[in-house]
């Protein structure tokens, strides 16, 4: 299956709401239960600003993996799974974006080197060898990040990470879903991958820090889009445009 990366699901230590200096290098806190911050939607954890994170992240890769794909599936089933791809990370990416300031976290403006790294091997493949590999490396990733999820939506106490939570784990499980109706998915190689912790430094699976005053990177809905993005408006009161809502705990 080609030179299939080690794992999938992000390994984030956050230091802080911003992100840390040695990002990816040091923990403060061996629990992901820890509350940061105390805000008007509840408190925020370290493992619901992670969260946050691990979505964007994975989005700022699978949205142009997906239009990679458009331009070299082979077959129906490929190219379908690719336009899920598209689509529904630019309805997460929107409400990412949303709800970060709202929160005070940090986004990253590009994925981790390992998932980089999933990118150039895609770019590199072509026929058959893409799509096989394209339907495995999607499998793989989706079903690493879905118990992440799970277990987000029935721990947190924050009403944004929650509908965030609802929204990924309604577009995770169609991703798995459209990844295995292409026939190409191998359960054995890909269930040992993903339930196999990654062996690579933490450097390599931790997005970079964004560059001040660089513009933020947006994944655009296509023309046709299906899926949509958490009503924050509706959701927060009216008060979604407020930033610098949350305070440290």
């Amino acid at each position: 299956m080609g030179t299939l990366f080690v794992g999938g699901a992000l390994t984030l230590t956050l230091g802080a709401l911003a992100y840390p200096s040695m990002l990816g290098l040091t923990t403060v806190s061996t629990s992901t239960d820890r509350v940061i911050a105390n805000t008007q939607w509840g408190p925020l954890t370290e493992g619901d600003r992670d969260f946050v994170v691990k979505v964007r992240a994975a989005g700022l890769w699978e949205y142009p993996v997906g239009q990679i794909g458009l331009q070299k599936g082979t077959s129906k089933a490929v190219l379908t799974a690719s336009q899920h791809l598209i689509d529904g990370h630019a309805a997460l990416d929107t409400t990412c974006r949303k709800i970060a300031p709202m929160l005070n976290v940090t986004l990253p403006d590009v994925a981790s080197p390992q998932q980089e790294g999933f990118v150039t091997q895609l770019k590199s493949e072509t026929g058959k060898q893409f799509d096989a590999d394209f339907a495995n490396i999607l499998r793989m990733t989706h079903g690493s990040i879905f118990n992440t999820v799970a277990k987000i939506r029935s721990t947190t106490k924050n009403s944004l990470v929650r509908a965030l939570a609802d929204q990924a784990n309604d577009t995770v499980l169609d991703h798995i879903t459209v990844m295995e109706k292409t026939g190409l998915v191998d359960f054995d190689s890909t269930i040992f991958q993903q339930t196999t912790a990654p062996k690579l430094p933490k450097s390599d699976l931790t997005p970079p820090v964004p560059n001040a005053g660089q513009p933020q990177v947006v994944l655009t809905p296509p023309p046709n889009a299906t899926s949509t993005p958490v009503d924050i408006d509706g959701l927060a009161g009216g008060n979604a445009g407020a930033t610098g809502a949350a305070s440290a705990g």
